[in-house]
């Protein structure tokens, strides 16, 4: 089943999306992705219901995030073997935790802004959990019980901030339109395994990225696991576990974004996001 939200900014409603790929209007019966309805037992009513008897979304609406009442926007640095290796970080023991602010939340097709002062915005290909019920230090063995399904997210960063301004990484994270996010929610069924993904990243149709869930360090079950011992997990909570090689710190020389251009991305089974990037 595949979950989303369409409509103005802070006017989506809710929806899925039919076996033709059309969308079908869930407002008569949940008022949102969010809460109970993430659960499994939320999710198996959803399912149960016929889309056909649905009423059918006309035109091309914008797609918000596939999800609402987000409490905590968890990324992870360095999760992918063959990315540390181009930044030439060494391969964590752990796994680095920060925070994306809520602030950079925005639909999978929204603009991505390029700040008046930054000379380093780079792109992130990454899969996204999205949690469905609370989960508080639980087991690795228990973690996937405590998931709603997957998302694409292009963690867009800003490295200047992120490495040569001090402190934490967030500054270089949270910007507004950095975290889109979406098209839709794919439940955890319809993703039997999650580390066996292929994902891209292109920018005006140069692919860049071009990789595997197979190379992460540390698995969605140790995600999960690992952070809910750390920050509680919420309905609606996204874990963006890293992305693989290809960035544009990594080329060489760097490359890095200019207004102006278009972001594509995917992940197979998740669907494609594209951007514009626009004067913030």
């Amino acid at each position: 089943m595949k979950l989303l939200r369409y409509g103005p900014p802070g006017q989506e409603k809710p929806g899925l999306l039919d076996a033709d790929g059309q969308i079908r209007d869930l407002s008569g019966v949940v008022p949102d992705p969010a809460g109970e309805v993430l659960s499994d037992e939320g999710l198996a009513r959803l399912a149960a219901l016929d889309p056909t008897t649905l009423p059918m979304v006309g035109g091309d609406p914008r797609l918000g995030p596939p999800v609402a009442g987000m409490k905590n926007f968890v990324c992870i640095g360095l999760n992918y073997a063959d990315h540390a290796a181009e930044t030439g970080a060494a391969i964590p023991k752990e796994p680095i935790v920060f925070l994306k602010s809520l602030g950079a939340l925005q639909g999978p097709n929204d603009d991505v802004e390029i700040a008046p002062d930054s000379v380093k915005t780079d792109w992130e290909v990454e899969l996204a959990v999205i949690i469905g019920t609370r989960a508080k230090r639980v087991s690795e063995a228990d973690a996937m019980a405590h998931v709603a399904g997957y998302a694409v997210c292009n963690d867009v960063s800003e490295r200047e901030w992120q490495a040569e301004r001090g402190g934490t990484w967030d500054k270089g994270k949270g910007h507004d339109t950095f975290g889109p996010l979406g098209p839709w929610l794919v439940t955890r069924d319809e993703v039997p395994d999650p580390q066996n993904l292929s994902m891209f990243c292109e920018v005006d149709g140069h692919r860049y990225q071009d990789g595997s869930t197979r190379t992460m360090i540390f698995g969605v079950e140790k995600l999960v696991s690992y952070v809910s011992h750390f920050i509680t997990l919420h309905p609606g909570d996204v874990i963006s576990t890293g992305t693989p090689p290809g960035v544009g710190l990594g080329q060489k020389p760097p490359v890095y974004l200019k207004v102006g251009q278009t972001i594509r991305l995917g992940i197979q089974g998740l669907g494609e996001q594209t951007q514009k990037t626009v004067q913030g």
